[in-house]
């Protein structure tokens, strides 16, 4: 049975709210990933239907989420894919080749490991935080820990928390850092070959 209410006191940042019934009634608890498909971000006020479950925490909360007069709809989205698990695999793949023949400093892959652990536990702490409704991490500092490296780690951890999953500018910001690291790791690696082929 499916049941229709308006958003109320929606929390982009946390990506929770609460949906207020038609006809009056308890609040219930609605969290992001609960929209079914592909949709924007709700700002609060917009009239949704949902059905009715209870939580682990035992509170009334909304599943299948869906706006009024829109309809059931799951495109593949690029974090859903498992394409750029694959290309993740693929790059660490490349990276361990051309360390173990000496064309890449063992450096560059303990970097890629730290750096992708300490984004993991970034993730997961942003993640509990926001659950908590305690002191978040920046985006801007998620975002940094990408570039440096740690996108693995953060693709590990979107994919495991369901977390920076829904928001697109975060999205696109994510995958402009994963392309920035890449072609800087590219740059550094063609730099120091040619330095080693000139001293040959």
């Amino acid at each position: 049975m499916r049941f229709q209410g308006k958003i109320t006191a929606w929390k982009d940042e946390q990506g929770f709210g609460f949906i207020s019934p038609n006809g009056g009634g308890k609040q219930v608890y609605l969290h992001i990933k609960e929209f079914t498909g592909y949709c924007k971000r709700p700002k609060g006020d917009e009239l949704v239907t949902y059905k009715l479950i209870t939580d682990t925490k035992g509170r009334a909360a909304a599943s299948e989420v869906l706006y009024v007069g829109s309809r059931r709809k799951n495109p593949l989205s690029l974090d859903q894919s498992i394409i750029p698990v694959y290309l993740t695999l693929a790059f660490l793949s490349i990276i361990c080749v051309a360390v173990s023949v000496n064309r890449l400093s063992p450096n560059v892959l303990l970097i890629y490991a730290i750096t992708s652990l300490v984004t993991f536990i970034f993730y997961w702490l942003d993640k509990r935080a926001a659950k908590n409704n305690s002191q978040r991490t920046s985006e801007t500092t998620l975002q940094s820990l990408s570039l440096i490296g740690g996108w693995p780690g953060a693709l590990l951890a979107q994919r495991i928390f369901r977390h920076k999953t829904s928001k697109k500018s975060f999205r696109i910001t994510f995958w402009i850092q994963v392309f920035l690291n890449i072609i800087g790791l590219l740059i550094i690696t063609s730099s120091t070959i040619n330095t080693i082929i000139g001293f040959a």
